[in-house]
């Protein structure tokens, strides 16, 4: 659109139509410039676009190098913690390991028999995979054969059918237009038939009509005839003079009659010319209408091309400043993340060393205890966990399976620490049934105004005693030996 300071005052001087000239021009000089201006913009525009992306690649890998720095240094230091771990787990391991080499040396043959069975039905059900794989692959390409064969068949079968439908509907269409062939030329030949015989009967009675009137009429017609002559000669000899004006006036006419043809046949071709101007003013002015519509519709275009451009860098820029908040939210988080994981594993390495030294000689040479289950029993534990779960509470042990050796450990601790609660609460129960004893014995020998109340051996009037029952306090039951399961058998029945 042209800007206000192009428009000047008019050139004095100058006529209408070269004063219009001239502001046509400054007008295309005007929209050249705004459109040379739209081109600056757009190209600054895709400039300013291709900076920012390259810019924000650049920060994306910095914060990337940051972020790989900060892993690494984390890394290194668990790296660090896991040597130490790994150099007291090892100086410990080589302390047992001295006492466990006779255990073992009695545990090998048995380890290796179970191995070699375990080895050998581990490749029993690798094969009997493999035989099931590839029967299911013959299985699905029979099946895939058949049902192409079958889908051959069946398009075959319909093509056929297609084909003699169509070769039986043209036969029925051939036979029917020739029966209507045959049906019209029987119609057209006995109508002709007709119509011949009816002409003839009606020219017949025509003819015997007509002879009939002729010899009737012409008597009348001969005195007609001769009545007419008479007139005809009168009336010539009366309108001689009017024959002869009305042949001049003939011939004028006629003269006239060309003169206006021509005049008509000039004035439709200068309607033609006319038309065919009118036309090809229409045209222009559609041409021009239709030029303007489609450079309005270019400019529309380009300005919503620019406003969603800019929405999109506005956009690109809100999107990368949240990227960057939550990058550095979760950078925070992880890092204190890492520190709370940091600050657990020490404690655990603390209370692991605290424990270390409550550890008997047993458990600092033998750890983890020895399974108590048969080898069908252990088989059929092993099966189980090697059983893909269905259960949440399955699957949410399946990914704590590394644990397995602290769950034994922990296992070993707690039916420890039961037995010895139940060996408590026995050992509870003989002290109060003692205590009862003794409380029974002093009551019999000293006498008191409560032994005197209460039930007593001694105090027996005619015959009768007041003790409910003398019988004898039973004896105290042996103690069972503590009850020692494998939590492995117990997870193993639970799922």
């Amino acid at each position: 659109m042209p800007r206000k300071g192009l428009k000047g005052p008019a050139t004095p001087g100058l006529s209408e139509e070269e004063r219009l000239l001239l502001m046509q021009q400054k007008l295309l000089v005007a929209e050249e410039q705004s459109k040379k201006k739209e081109d600056l913009l757009r190209q600054f525009l895709k400039d300013k676009l291709a900076k920012e992306e390259h810019n924000s690649t650049i920060n994306a890998n910095r914060i990337n190098m940051q972020w790989r720095q900060l892993l690494r240094e984390a890394k290194a230091k668990e790296l660090r913690r896991d040597i130490e771990i790994l150099s007291q787990t090892f100086e410990r391991v080589v302390d047992c390991k001295d006492h466990v080499i006779q255990v073992l040396a009695k545990d090998l043959s048995e380890a290796e028999a179970q191995h070699a069975h375990a080895l050998r039905s581990h490749l029993h059900n690798i094969d009997q995979l493999l035989q099931v794989q590839r029967c299911r692959l013959r299985y699905l390409e029979e099946d895939y054969n058949t049902e192409l064969e079958a889908l051959k068949k069946e398009f075959e079968t319909e093509r056929r059918m297609i084909v003699e439908q169509h070769a039986q509907e043209s036969r029925y269409l051939e036979d029917v237009m020739l029966a209507m062939e045959q049906n019209f030329g029987e119609s057209d030949y006995e109508a002709r038939l007709e119509f011949q015989s009816t002409r003839d009967d009606i020219k017949n009675k025509n003819l015997e009509e007509k002879h009939y009137l002729r010899v009737q009429l012409e008597g009348t017609v001969e005195e007609l005839w001769r009545r007419f002559q008479q007139e005809l000669k009168s009336y010539t000899e009366a309108t001689e003079d009017r024959k002869v004006a009305f042949t001049a006036l003939k011939q004028k006419d006629e003269k006239s009659s060309q003169e206006i043809e021509a005049q008509m046949r000039k004035l439709q071709k200068i309607q033609d010319s006319i038309s065919v101007l009118k036309g090809r003013l229409a045209a222009h002015l559609r041409d021009s209408e239709e030029r303007n519509r489609r450079l309005r519709e270019e400019k529309e275009v380009v300005l919503k091309q620019l406003q969603k451009l800019k929405s999109q860098m506005s956009q690109a820029r809100a999107q990368a400043r949240s990227n960057l908040a939550k990058l550095t939210l979760d950078s925070s988080a992880a890092l204190k993340e890492l520190n709370r994981v940091e600050k657990k594993a020490a404690r655990i390495l603390r209370l692991a060393e605290m424990c270390r030294k409550l550890e008997t000689e047993e458990e600092k040479v033998l750890p983890f205890y020895t399974s108590l289950l048969s080898a069908t029993e252990q088989q059929e534990a092993q099966q189980v966990l090697w059983e893909k779960p269905t259960e949440p509470l399955a699957q949410a042990m399946q990914d704590y399976a590394g644990l397995e050796r602290f769950w034994q450990r922990y296992n070993k601790v707690r039916l420890e620490q039961l037995a010895l609660e139940q060996e408590r609460a026995a050992l509870d129960q003989d002290n109060e049934r003692l205590h009862l004893l003794l409380r029974q014995y002093l009551t019999g020998v000293s006498v008191s105004e409560e032994a005197l109340n209460q039930p007593n051996t001694l105090l027996i009037l005619n015959h009768w005693s007041s003790r409910s029952s003398a019988l004898p306090a039973p004896a105290p039951a042996p103690r069972p030996p503590p009850c020692i399961i494998e939590a492995a058998h117990i997870a193993s029945h639970l799922l």
